[in-house]
């Protein structure tokens, strides 16, 4: 799963939950100042990454994703996913 797809899926999720994604780029934080996501927009999606992407973020992590880029949460979640298990192991 490349960073681009991982974008794409954000940037897709975000104009679902009716955020204005016109400019928004890398260097866009996902809370105020930027995207200007609040506590619940952000948890939300998370939850959508999870369930797309088959990651996890912590309850305590919230805090800290509003203070990301777009670049670095994409980047957090290319680092969490797991490549799937191969046969027999």
């Amino acid at each position: 799963m490349s960073d681009d797809e991982i974008r794409k899926f954000v940037l897709e999720s975000l104009t679902a939950m009716n955020y204005d994604t016109s400019g928004v780029d890398d260097d866009t934080l996902l809370g105020p100042a930027g995207a200007d996501l609040e506590s619940l927009a952000l948890a939300e999606l998370s939850v959508r990454v999870e369930e797309q992407f088959g990651v996890r973020f912590e309850d305590e992590e919230a805090e800290q994703l509003a203070n990301m880029t777009v670049g670095e949460f994409c980047a957090a979640v290319s680092a969490r996913i797991q490549p799937a298990p191969t046969a027999g192991r």
